[in-house]
């Protein structure tokens, strides 16, 4: 199997996480972002809030997949 067949086949089967993944990173980014700009605050608190976006993704999805077992 080729590298490209073996990329093309694990889009395939990531397809719907991975396009999560990116609208949850597009929001993110976006809604600090504006909430920023608007605030005019310091560009080190940016950058701790994209890094709280990092944080933010693996506790949404940690809790998602906690309440999924649960049920």
């Amino acid at each position: 199997m080729s590298r490209l067949e073996t990329i093309g086949e694990h889009v395939s089967e990531n397809r719907r996480g991975m396009f999560v993944d990116l609208v949850f990173a597009m929001a993110w980014v976006t809604v600090v972002t504006l909430l920023f700009d608007f605030l005019q605050a310091p560009q080190w608190a940016y950058y701790l809030a994209m890094f709280g976006g990092v944080v933010a993704y693996y506790g949404f999805f940690w809790s998602l997949e906690a309440a999924k077992e649960g049920t």
